[in-house]
């Protein structure tokens, strides 16, 4: 799946402890995931796939794919995405001078009400991916709106606890060696 990657890159390709049932999670460095990937990864294994693309830690945007073509996305730690997403005012000289402004706090305030609506359908988006993946329907949609709307000091976890939420078994560390 992976071949046309550069050798260096790949060496920066780190693997999660993985989930039982063959559930496995790469964590790749910054800018090596193209979108397209996601489509090829879904073909080539014949499941569905998701991906978190994770900005510093702060903000994920996770999209996952089923067999059917089906897409969903939803933001991790929506305070910081929102303050990302704003719109800059077109006539801004410098950005460091709009941040620390009433107006950009009502920009992030309007922008962070934008996405806390998308919320329910990126919930309803997620699950069914979920059953489609084969997870037994055991989430509440209204729990993964939960997590989908908390803040955490690293989206990695979000990410981590939204698998873990949808029902995907527990991942495991891997047996000490004797």
């Amino acid at each position: 799946m992976f071949d046309s990657i550069d050798q260096e890159l790949k060496d920066t390709v780190r693997a999660w402890w993985p989930r039982p049932g063959g559930w496995q999670t790469l964590q790749f460095d910054h800018g090596l995931w193209e979108d397209d990937y996601l489509s090829a990864l879904v073909e080539w294994t014949g499941t569905p796939a998701c991906v978190a693309d994770v900005s510093d830690s702060d903000i994920g945007l996770v999209t996952g794919l089923g067999t059917n073509g089906q897409r969903w996305q939803a933001w991790l730690n929506l305070g910081m995405a929102a303050a990302l997403l704003v719109e800059e005012p077109e006539d801004l000289d410098d950005v460091s001078l709009w941040v620390s402004t009433p107006e950009f706090d009502e920009a992030v305030r309007r922008k962070r009400t934008e996405l806390r609506a998308d919320v329910p359908a990126d919930a309803e988006g997620a699950l069914l991916w979920a059953a489609a993946a084969g997870i037994p329907a055991t989430a509440e949609q209204s729990r993964i709106e939960e997590l989908l709307c908390s803040q955490e000091t690293f989206a990695e976890d979000l990410f981590s606890a939204l698998l873990d939420e949808l029902g995907f078994p527990q991942a495991t560390p891997p047996a000490p060696e004797p």
